[in-house]
């Protein structure tokens, strides 16, 4: 039996072409991370993602140096992820330190032991710098934040004031989550004072009251992440996940009246080296809320290595649609088509052209981001496809959208692949949606199913074969040479669409008709 293989070539896929990876090394007072990003784009998406707690920060506070076997463990950190980088080959590498490396006597020594291994200087950023990296981060997870961002490492906590894409009154605060530990002897009550008239002295910090405050470093992550856990949250992603200040207050004082945070829900998806600085994270967060009165606390996973890659954009990126952009790279990695995905959102303008309708801007921004990505699991089995895509989709990376728009985009593609009037979904996760948003999400996904039956898939149909109202009626035209598309499938789809905007149907063929009454069926 002859046998066929594939001729494999070092062409990469699944990787956006005209990319060229860039290496961020972060070298952290708790942790030594090394991200590859794809490229400089609007939506950072990692190739490779490594980090190493090394605890450089444990013992600044105190002994005012960096503990040798920390610079230890992370010299062989760097030694490795200067190996990966090379391995991959990226166009652009950059080395950053923050507070430990810049406060201990012996940082000066450690960072050129480091440079020697990077073979590249080494930025060590200014409290200041990081403030304003870790607001850019912000931004570029989330394009219209305006609020409070508070950045809190192992030795120190930035804060900065984000207000229509400017950053001011930027802070660098001595209350990281090891620098505490460290000061307090690990005893919380002792850190509660000390944090107390740390903030005490931040002059600016009512400017947070009744606006977002955004959540930022790995020990407030783990903070959300077990947040999550006892509140039994259906969509896992840390990203833009949003907390009332009652709720952070009253798990914030939960925790902290664990003797040992063993028995915690979730506490297993919590490293164990991160374990002893989260009751720490918990109450720089609750004094922090006490003080700046927040109206929401939401979490960006985007942090000082995002806002420096953000940095690098140009002005023109910049103006791009961050969710779009996102949704566009998608469709021209996975879907058969990306033309026709662009397509699909003009297509169904028309539909949402009537006063109960009618769309915010939010709203088309998202229907259009649903019918770029509509196509992506193609290649997945039928008998599994809405369920795998809806999870695909919620759970893609993408930038300017929160929750209740990542389970729009899933729910939207649900409806595309198992009808609009299918019930057979997560309710859990529709419960993110309001009621009108719901509606929204089956209508778009029963007029991208109604569309691919006339196109098929391919380009350059569905802008001859219009969709729109007449005469109360949702009309599908199929001028010729397009009339034989004609059959019962594509009359089942639209009748199904039909009834969901309880409307009459009518599927016109030249200058013949077929006219469709949902109610007879």
């Amino acid at each position: 039996m002859a046998i066929t293989t594939l001729k494999l070539t070092n062409k990469k896929s699944g990787v956006l072409p005209n990319t060229k990876p860039v290496a961020v090394i972060d070298i952290g007072s708790n942790s030594v991370r090394l991200v590859v990003f794809e490229g400089v784009t609007l939506t950072p998406i990692p190739l490779f993602n490594e980090k190493c707690l090394c605890g450089l920060g444990r013992e600044v506070a105190s002994s005012g140096k960096l503990g040798e076997d920390a610079v230890e463990r992370a010299l062989m950190a760097l030694r490795r992820f200067k190996s990966v980088v090379d391995q991959i080959g990226v166009a652009e590498f950059r080395v950053i330190a923050t507070a430990a490396a810049r406060e201990a006597s012996n940082g000066p020594k450690f960072i050129q032991d480091a440079e020697a291994i990077c073979g590249r200087p080494i930025e060590v950023i200014s409290g200041v710098v990081e403030a304003e990296l870790a607001a850019a981060g912000v931004l570029a997870g989330d394009h219209k934040a305006d609020g409070l961002a508070g950045d809190m490492g192992g030795g120190s906590l930035e804060l900065i004031d984000i207000c229509n894409k400017s950053l001011s009154k930027g802070e660098t605060l001595p209350l990281g989550g090891l620098r505490l530990i460290d000061v307090s002897k690990n005893d919380l009550k002792a850190a509660r004072k000390f944090v107390d008239e740390t903030l005490e002295k931040v002059s600016w910090i009512n400017h947070g009251k009744g606006r977002p405050f955004y959540l930022v470093g790995g020990t407030w992550r783990a903070f959300v992440k077990l947040h999550m856990e006892a509140h039994a949250y259906p969509l896992r992603v840390l990203h833009g996940y949003k907390i009332t200040p009652e709720s952070a207050l009253e798990f914030a004082s939960y925790l902290l009246k664990q003797d040992d945070l063993k028995n915690i829900q979730g506490i297993d998806k919590i490293s164990k080296q991160r374990r002893p600085v989260v009751p720490f994270g918990a109450l720089v967060l609750e004094r922090l809320i006490k003080k700046a009165e927040p109206s929401e606390i939401v979490t960006s996973n985007y942090g000082v290595r995002e806002g420096l890659l953000y940095s690098m954009l140009s002005e023109k990126d910049l103006l791009e649609d961050p969710l779009l952009s996102a949704c566009e790279k998608l469709a021209s990695l996975r879907s058969r088509s990306p033309a026709h995905a662009f397509e699909l959102g003009e297509w169904t303008n028309s539909i949402f052209e009537t006063d109960e309708l009618k769309e915010t801007q939010e709203y088309t921004r998202l229907r259009k981001a649903a019918c770029l990505v509509s196509d992506i699991g193609w290649r997945m089995h039928p008998s599994f496809r809405a369920e795998r895509t809806m999870g695909a989709i919620a759970y893609s990376i993408y930038s300017g959208i929160d929750h209740p728009g990542r389970a729009f985009l899933a729910l939207s593609n649900y409806f595309r692949h198992n009808g609009p009037n299918s019930d057979g979904f997560d309710t859990n996760f529709s419960d993110l949606l309001s009621k009108d948003m719901l509606y929204r999400a089956r209508i778009v996904g029963g007029a991208i199913r109604t569309a691919h039956m006339i196109s098929a898939g391919v380009p350059g149909i569905i802008p001859k074969t219009p969709i729109f109202y007449d005469q109360g009626r949702l009309v599908v035209e199929l001028p010729h040479p397009y009339d034989a598309l004609d059959g019962e499938r594509l009359e089942k789809r639209l009748r199904s669409l039909g009834k969901l905007l309880n409307i009459e149907t009518e599927l016109r063929v030249n200058s013949d008709s077929r006219f469709f009454s949902f109610l007879n069926f």
